[in-house]
């Protein structure tokens, strides 16, 4: 198996390290990357050895600058190398629009460009997140129309859709250690590609068809989605309530893992609430499943989903309350909203990463200036991002700032205490959005602390006002 030539298409958080790995297992890869103004550089940097991926990434950079340096990978814009490859792997991103509706444009042009190279007995691996019945109902026809051969193995061409489970920190171990799902159309399909990734996973390929696998994906993430949003709305819950949802938190979790009885375990893992939830995958892929539901689904018309969807709308909401969280805080200390200037600490959507994608920090900094507040960003691992300059001393960041809104959990944020921040700023409101501060500790020191799920309990006695018997 390992003397087939592997291709992987798209140069990302997914792409390279699934082709870095390959490539250590003994795979001849090459990487295939567009030239853009945006991601074209990433060539020249793989070819050179050096990571792409920022931030603390375990393993992929010596892992990378190993197999460029025996030879067993490269990277290119360049086609015409599918003329020579057995295996290829699409890991293009696919983006929802503005009406969640998934935008496939790379996805279709990739597929026509992987199509004209198509040979019998080539296998092509869908790995992008996609809408159930995407594999079958779009990539298929295109990769037939292309090549003018038939899907099917072993007179024509295999087809999979075997998703990624990855993580930015944790992309290497998650490839590993995560059990893989290949959904290929035809039995030969599914071999050949679970036999590939046999060499790389170490925790079992389970195979099935492509609709299965592509509905596994949605829905793990869509699960996760929905759990956050139930944290999300018992946090502010708690908020109205004047209590502290972390405290109530592992109260809930505090239920034991009661093995005597698992059709009653009363185990519960209540998500972290939060600032918002970004990435490639959580924000769409909710939209994903639900549109393949409608395309593809034989009551697609009948039956509307409705707690994907509301979960969806309550972790966007998040970003935007943490701004009526600032203009609470400004109240409380006697300022106003409109014509205050805050540092924003955190752009990335995860912590001690550079990834950026769909990150919450920027609907937050829309509501900001709609709202007419004046911001600076600090992130010590992005400098510029869409048209925002982010800046990489803190001090400078924090500088005559009225308030604090912390959006990432960066470990450098750790060492930031209330001392420090009173000499730098004109004002003392913090917004905490991710659970990183001790709330005490600033309280003490005179600040206004607001975050998430982080109630007041009142100090005046209880009413007795109630439900009545």
């Amino acid at each position: 198996m390992k003397e087939k030539n592997v291709a992987v298409i798209g140069m990302g958080y997914v792409g390279i390290p699934m082709a870095v790995m390959l490539a250590n297992a003994g795979y001849d890869v090459t990487g295939i990357q567009r030239r853009s103004q945006r991601s074209g550089w990433k060539i020249d940097s793989l070819n050179e050895g050096k990571c792409p991926i920022g931030g603390n990434e375990p393993e992929l950079p010596e892992m990378l600058e190993s197999v460029v340096r025996s030879g067993r990978f490269r990277a290119t814009d360049d086609y015409t190398v599918l003329e020579n490859i057995d295996i290829t792997l699409i890991d293009v991103q696919t983006p929802t629009d503005s009406d969640n509706i998934p935008r496939y444009e790379s996805l279709g042009e990739v597929s026509r460009q992987v199509g004209r190279y198509l040979k019998p007995g080539n296998i092509v691996i869908i790995e992008s997140t996609v809408a159930p019945g995407t594999t079958e109902h779009l990539v298929l026809p295109i990769l037939e129309e292309e090549s003018g051969l038939r899907a099917g193995l072993p007179e024509g061409f295999g087809l999979s859709f075997s998703y990624e489970r990855v993580m930015v920190g944790r992309l290497i171990h998650n490839i590993r250690e995560y059990p893989k799902i290949v959904g290929g159309i035809d039995a030969e399909s599914r071999k050949v590609a679970a036999n590939m990734y046999e060499s790389v996973v170490m925790a079992g390929v389970h195979e099935t068809d492509p609709m299965t696998a592509e509905i596994s994906k949605t829905v793990e993430n869509a699960y996760r989605d929905v759990q956050i949003a139930f944290a999300n709305e018992v946090a502010l819950m708690c908020e109205a309530l004047g209590v502290d949802v972390y405290e109530m938190r592992n109260f809930v979790n505090g239920l034991p893992n009661d093995p005597s009885a698992p059709h009653a375990n009363p185990v519960r893992n209540m998500h972290f609430p939060g600032a918002g939830v970004g990435g490639h995958c959580l924000p769409k892929d909710s939209w994903l499943l639900i549109h393949g539901y409608r395309e593809y689904g034989q009551n697609g018309k009948k039956f509307v989903p409705s707690i994907l969807a509301s979960a969806r709308e309550m972790n966007d909401r998040m970003p935007l309350h943490m701004v009526d969280l600032l203009e609470a805080g400004l109240n409380e200390a006697g300022k106003q909203l409109q014509g205050a200037t805050v540092c924003v600490l955190g752009y990335t959507f995860l912590e001690n990463s550079d990834d950026t994608r769909n990150t919450p920090t920027v609907p937050l900094l829309k509501e900001l200036e709609k709202r007419g507040v004046s911001y600076r960003i600090h992130d010590p691992y992005v400098k510029e991002d869409e048209g925002h300059l982010i800046e990489q001393d803190i001090n400078v960041a924090l500088q005559d700032c009225d308030a604090v809104i912390l959006m990432t959990k960066h470990e450098e944020y750790r060492s930031i205490f209330p001392d420090e921040l009173k000499e730098l700023m004109n004002g003392s409101i913090i917004v905490d959005g991710r659970n990183l501060f001790d709330q005490r500790e600033f309280e003490n020191a005179g600040f206004v602390f607001k975050g998430i799920g982080k109630g007041v309990r009142s100090q005046k006695p209880v009413s007795g006002k109630g439900i009545s018997m």
